[in-house]
């Protein structure tokens, strides 16, 4: 908070809707509550992890080509999200 309330950049590497692991259930609650946290402060973010690891942050099915251009039988729950996410509040104002 203290770089926040003195203007200071701040970009948030790791944010996403599981437990700190990485992995268990994904709390799309607390996820937005986090999310509206973030746009209020006007911070950057983006989340973790764009890999198809068996683990609830990868984003990505074992399906999903490394180029891109994933569609949505490529992302995992919590990857239609982040997309979702991006999408909503990617915007030039």
């Amino acid at each position: 908070m203290r770089a926040i309330k003195k203007g200071l950049p701040v970009f948030i590497s790791e944010s996403a809707g599981m437990e700190a692991s990485g992995d268990g259930p994904l709390n799309m609650q607390a996820w937005q509550e986090y999310i509206d946290w973030m746009e209020a402060r006007k911070l950057s973010w983006i989340t973790w992890s764009v890999s198809d690891k068996d683990e609830t942050c990868s984003i990505l099915n074992k399906s999903a080509k490394s180029e891109g251009k994933w569609k949505d039988e490529d992302l995992k729950e919590s990857g239609i999200k982040v997309r979702e996410f991006l999408k909503k509040y990617n915007t030039h104002e």
